[in-house]
C-alpha cells in the first residue's frame, strides 16, 4: 500500500498571493525601518548607586511639599459644645522607613512606611457662655505613602514626569488637648482626630501630584534640548525615546548631535559605533560616540570656524625670517616693492577633522591647506607656496562640573607640496618651525574653547564629582558621582519666579511712525 500526504500536513512551499505579498511588504519596511533607526550620540545611565543621594534630597523636597497642605477648617456641635479646629499646619516629616526604587518600565517608586508627620492646629470650643481656644500640637502616626513617578519623552525631546501614582494613608492621629476644657476635648477627640484624619488623607496625593508634574517638570525644565553653544554652534540634546528603567539603573538615549547656529536643520548622518554601558559601579555613567565629535567639528567647519589668517605682525618674527630665506630664490625675482611686503600666513581645514576613539586614546585627524604669500600694499598679493599639512592630535576628555572639557595636543605633523616632489624635499625645514607656531600659536587658542567644554544634559543644581574616563572602540564613557550644589527647592522656586517674570512682563513698547 502506498503511502499518501494528509491535505492537513504541513506544506513547505511559500505562500503566495495578496497574503504573501502583504508580509513580504511588512517585513521589508521593518527591515528599511530598522536599517534607518537614528542612533544616539551620547547615552546617560543612573545606577542604583544614587538612588540614596536621590532620595535623600527627594525626602528634603518632600517635607517642604507637606508642609503646604492646607486643611480645611474642622467645625461640628456635639450637644452644646461648639468645636472649630482651623489654621492646620504640617510641622515635620519623621520617616521610620523609606525606599527609592527604579520599576521596570518607566517608573521611579518613593515608599515610605510608619511616618509621623507633626502638626499644628488652632481650636476654639464654646459651652453655653464659656469660651476656650489656643494652638496645639497633634500628630499623624502609621503614616504610609507610596508614590510612583512615570517618566517619558515629550514631543520636543525633552523628559518629563508623565503621570504620578499615589496611594497614602493615615492609621491614626493623636492630639494632647490641655486647658480649662481639658476633659471636654478629650471627649470630643475621637470626633476631631477622625475629621482630621480624613481630610489628612484627602490632601496628600494631590500635593505630590502637583510637586510631581509641575514642580519636578520645572526642574527637567533646566536640561538643555536645543541650545547654543557658543556663537557659531549649537547642539541637540533630544531624547530619542522615552527613558527605559530596570531594575538596577535608568537608561536615556540622547541624540547628542552638535549644528551650525546658521544651519539649523543641517543634520550630519550618524554612521558611527553605537556606545554601549554595561558598567554600573558608579551613580552615573556617560557614553559619547565618535559621532557626538565628529558632528562638532563638522558643524564648527561648516561655521568657517577653521581657518587662521596671519598677516605682517602677526607672523611670528623667527618664523617670518625662516619663510623668507626658504623662499629667498623666489622672492628675489620679483621687483624690489615687492621684497619687503609684509608675509601672509594662512592655515585653512579643507575638510571635517575626524575623530578616532580607540582604546589606547582619542586621536582627530586633520587636513589643511597652507598659504605662504606677500601682500604688498595696494597690490595683489604674490603667492610664494601652497603646500598641504597633515595633523594628528591627541585628544583627552574630562568631565567637570556639568562640562565636558577636551585637552589637545599636537602629535604628528607633515607637511608637503601641491605642486611637485622637489619642492616637497625643500620643504623639509620648515617642518620644525610650522610645528612650532602651531604648538604655541594655534594649540592655546584651540584648548581654550575646548577647555571651556560642553554642558551635558543635566539638571541645574546637580553636578558631577570622581570621573572616571575609558576609552572603547568607537566610543568612550565616563563614570562619576552625584552632588548637590544646590537643593532642588532652590532650583526650582528659581526657575519658576523666573517663568513669572517672562509671562508677566509687560510687551515692549512701539514707537509710533
Amino acid at each position: 500500500m502506498g503511502l499518501h500526504r494528509s491535505d492537513n500536513s504541513c506544506d513547505p512551499t511559500p505562500p503566495t498571493g495578496p497574503l504573501a505579498m502583504a508580509l513580504y511588504g511588512a517585513l521589508f519596511l521593518a527591515l528599511l525601518v530598522g536599517a534607518h533607526a537614528e542612533l544616539p550620540g551620547c547615552k546617560i545611565r543612573v545606577t542604583s548607586k544614587a538612588l540614596e543621594l536621590v532620595k535623600q534630597e527627594g525626602l528634603r523636597f518632600l517635607e517642604q511639599e507637606l508642609e503646604t497642605i492646607t486643611i480645611p477648617d474642622l467645625r461640628g456641635k456635639e450637644g452644646h459644645f461648639y468645636y472649630n479646629i482651623s489654621e492646620v499646619k504640617v510641622t515635620e516629616l519623621q520617616l521610620t522607613s523609606s525606599e527609592l526604587d527604579f520599576q521596570p518600565q518607566q517608573e521611579l517608586m518613593l515608599q515610605i512606611t510608619n511616618a509621623s508627620l507633626g502638626l499644628q492646629f488652632r481650636r476654639q470650643l464654646l459651652y453655653w457662655f464659656f469660651y476656650d481656644g489656643g494652638y496645639i500640637n497633634a500628630s499623624a502616626e502609621g503614616v504610609s505613602i507610596r508614590t510612583g513617578l512615570e517618566l517619558s519623552r515629550d514631543p520636543a525631546g525633552r523628559m518629563k514626569v508623565s503621570n504620578v501614582s499615589c496611594q497614602a494613608s493615615v492609621s491614626r492621629m493623636h492630639a494632647a488637648f490641655g486647658g480649662t476644657f481639658k476633659k471636654v476635648y478629650e471627649f470630643l477627640s475621637t470626633f476631631i482626630t477622625s475629621g482630621m484624619r480624613f481630610l489628612l488623607n484627602q490632601q496628600i496625593c494631590p500635593v505630590l501630584y502637583h510637586a510631581g508634574t509641575v514642580l519636578l517638570n520645572s526642574l527637567l525644565d533646566t536640561i538643555p534640548v536645543r541650545s547654543s553653544v557658543d556663537d557659531l554652534v549649537g547642539i541637540d540634546y533630544s531624547l530619542m525615546k522615552d527613558p527605559v528603567a530596570s531594575t538596577s539603573n535608568l537608561d536615556m538615549d540622547f541624540r547628542g548631535a552638535f549644528f551650525p547656529l546658521t544651519e539649523k536643520n543641517w543634520s550630519l548622518p550618524n554612521r558611527a559605533v553605537e556606545p554601549q554601558l554595561q558598567e554600573e559601579e558608579r551613580m552615573v555613567y556617560v557614553a559619547f560616540s565618535e559621532f557626538f565629535f565628529d558632528s562638532a567639528m563638522e558643524s564648527y567647519f561648516r561655521a568657517g570656524a577653521l581657518q587662521l589668517l596671519l598677516v605682517g605682525d602677526k607672523v611670528p618674527h623667527d618664523l617670518d625670517m625662516l619663510l623668507r630665506a626658504s623662499y629667498f630664490g623666489s622672492i628675489v625675482l620679483l621687483s624690489p616693492a615687492v621684497i619687503d611686503s609684509p608675509l601672509k600666513l594662512e592655515l585653512r581645514v579643507l575638510a571635517p577633522p575626524r575623530c578616532t576613539i580607540k582604546p589606547a586614546g582619542t586621536t582627530i585627524s586633520v587636513t589643511a591647506s597652507v598659504t605662504i604669500a606677500l601682500v604688498p600694499p595696494d597690490q595683489p598679493e604674490v603667492q610664494l607656496s601652497s603646500m598641504t599639512m597633515d595633523a594628528r592630535l591627541s585628544a583627552k576628555m574630562a568631565l567637570r562640573g556639568k562640562a565636558l572639557r577636551t585637552q589637545l595636543d599636537l602629535r604628528r605633523f607633515r607637511i608637503y607640496s601641491n605642486q611637485s616632489a622637489l619642492e616637497s624635499l625643500a620643504l623639509i625645514p620648515l617642518q620644525a618651525p610650522l610645528k612650532t607656531l602651531l604648538q604655541i600659536g594655534v594649540m592655546p587658542m584651540l584648548n581654550e574653547r575646548t577647555w571651556r567644554g560642553v554642558q551635558i544634559p543635566l539638571p541645574e543644581g546637580i553636578d558631577f564629582v570622581r570621573e572616571v574616563v575609558t576609552n572603547h572602540a568607537g566610543f568612550l564613557t565616563i563614570g562619576a558621582d552625584l552632588h548637590f550644589a544646590k537643593g532642588l527647592r532652590e532650583v526650582i522656586e528659581k526657575n519658576r519666579s523666573a517663568d513669572v517674570k517672562a509671562s508677566t512682563a509687560p510687551p515692549p513698547s512701539t514707537a509710533a511712525i
